[in-house]
């Protein structure tokens, strides 16, 4: 008799064969045969009913059957999906002839010849329970899909079947498909990691990712004396950085360095200015780490800005010299990023002190001109240097490189393209740390004044107080310290502590040079030269 195939619940119908498994009596969809045909494979109907399969191998909805066919006082066959009634007879097993026999290959086929196709009204074997046959019988009883049709009836098309009806691959096919769906997916995701490490590392390098480590101060390489170029730039290098800054308008590249463990680096303010309203600032630090920074203070009257850096530890604070014990021949080293070369390292001398120099003066009002009484130096110094520090033969800063004079364009702040020639400007160290220290603890920088206002038209030798200030108001200023020393307008200042000055800008630098407090006897001349002293009094604006 036939069997159940293999992982089919089967049910038995009383006094019959053991039948195939028949649907809708708990066999579970997901075995094959049970509830439904195998995917590919057209149901087969019980005679008389006419069903016609449909395209992808399910069974269409049976027809009617004819009435002329049905047998009075018994139900209709059952469809498939549904329980066969239980008076029904048994039906006479399959006779030898017509035993079910598997082709190889066959498995999963229907019984209809072509994909698709059924015979109406072909019984499937003496006794198969047609509405023809006497008693009615269970249309569904000796169905079973996993076997061959009719005696005679060729087979479905050779070869295993997929659930989708598509023919199987073979090993070979499903191996070459295999490596072609690896090399695919091999390129697809080395392009993709390749643009999201690129994305990535530039991102790092720019912003910086969490907390960073600073190697320590260099020991001076063997072989070379400390006070040796080489010597001072392996002890300095770990404490200079690079500052990549953007704004709305522009952005540019700088130099600082590190002035304590907090994370506070000093800089030029024109090298920050440009984030000034809520641009960004990256650190870069000799190794390569970066980390972001924030404005703490910014002053463009001595064009110095303070930045700081939060989450880095190892940090090596370079250590400050004194500017007042400079002396022109003296040896120094300048480390910066010139064109955003990081770590470029020159060297040269001192060639001149107390240079007065102006740089800025892009707004009309000359609220952001810089007053510099000036280090200068030889050493070759290029855009992008601004900001770095100028170093002695101890490797400690005495000025910080702001200003360089290019050929026929008089003094640059750095930010423009001219080249070195052998004029650079740097801010003396002994005016930086003050500013530096109000900016840190402040947020601003307080300025030294004597209480006038400038004719800076003023063409004769020295400096000449206006007739008016810029407002309307007295040029002398009342109750300021050069009312209090008797000034009026109209005078002319032509030394400060016995140091001639020829220029408005000249008296300016000079008087920033010191601090608010201190005291400075200034050469007056109205109808005769005379000499007042006064105390420096304080603004916050330049």
């Amino acid at each position: 008799m036939p069997q159940a195939a293999p992982g089919r619940g089967s049910g038995v119908v009383p006094g019959g064969p053991v039948p195939s498994a028949v649907p809708s009596q708990g066999a579970s969809p997901a075995a094959a045969g049970a509830s439904q045909p195998a995917a590919g494979a057209a149901a087969a109907p019980a005679p008389g009913q006419g069903a016609q399969s449909m395209p992808g191998g399910g069974p269409a909805a049976p027809a009617p059957v004819p009435a002329a066919a049905q047998v009075a006082g018994q139900a209709a066959p059952p469809a498939p999906g549904h329980t066969a009634a239980a008076t029904a007879p048994p039906a006479t097993p399959p006779g030898p002839a017509q035993a079910a026999q598997p082709l190889p290959g066959s498995e999963g086929r229907g019984a209809a010849g072509n994909p698709g196709e059924v015979v109406a009204g072909e019984p499937w074997g003496p006794g198969s329970g047609g509405v023809e046959g006497a008693g009615g019988g269970d249309p569904w009883q000796g169905y079973d899909p996993w076997t061959v049709g009719a005696e005679g009836r060729e087979p479905l098309a050779r070869g295993p079947l997929q659930q989708t009806g598509a023919g199987v691959l073979t090993r070979r096919q499903r191996e070459k498909r295999g490596r072609r769906l690896l090399l695919v997916w091999t390129a697809v995701v080395a392009l993709v990691s390749s643009g999201v490490g690129g994305l990535a590392g530039a991102y790092v390098e720019r912003e910086g990712v969490g907390d960073v480590t600073l190697p320590q101060a260099g020991s001076v390489p063997a072989g070379r004396a400390p006070d040796s170029v080489a010597g001072i730039a392996a002890r300095a290098l770990p404490g200079v950085v690079t500052l990549h800054v953007s704004g709305a308008d522009e952005a540019g590249t700088g130099t600082g360095f590190v002035l304590d463990a907090r994370g506070h680096i000093l800089t030029n303010n024109h090298v920050v200015q440009p984030a000034s309203s809520g641009g960004d600032i990256s650190v870069t630090f000799s190794g390569g780490d970066t980390a972001k920074a924030r404005i703490v203070g910014r002053d463009s009257g001595y064009d110095l800005a303070v930045v700081q850096v939060s989450g880095v530890r190892g940090l090596t604070p370079l250590p400050l010299g004194d500017s007042d014990g400079v002396r022109v021949g003296d040896p120094v080293v300048a480390i910066g990023a010139p064109f955003d070369l990081a770590n470029t390292v020159t060297s040269g001398i001192i060639s001149a002190t107390e240079r007065p120099i102006t740089a800025g003066g892009e707004k009309s009002d000359g609220s952001d001109v810089s007053y510099v009484d000036a280090l200068q130096t030889d050493a070759p110094i290029n855009p992008g240097n601004s900001g770095g520090p100028l170093l002695d033969s101890r490797a400690r800063v005495i000025g910080i490189n702001s200003a360089i004079r290019s050929a026929g364009t008089g003094s640059d702040s750095g930010s423009g393209q001219a080249g070195s020639i052998g004029l650079g400007f740097a801010i003396p160290v002994n005016q930086a740390r003050r500013v530096a220290e109000e900016l840190i603890n402040k947020g601003h920088a307080t300025h030294p004044v004597i209480g006038v206002t400038l004719d800076m038209g003023w063409t004769g030798d020295g400096a000449r107080v206006d007739s008016r200030a810029r407002d309307g108001g007295p040029a002398v200023a009342a109750g300021g310290p050069a009312a209090r020393a008797g000034l009026k307008a109209g005078d002319v200042i032509t030394a400060v502590d016995g140091e001639r000055v020829h220029s408005g800008e000249e008296l300016i630098v000079r008087i920033r040079a010191h601090e608010p407090g201190d005291r400075l006897r200034l050469t007056v001349e109205r109808g005769g030269e005379r000499e007042v002293s006064l105390v420096l009094g304080a603004s916050e604006q330049n």
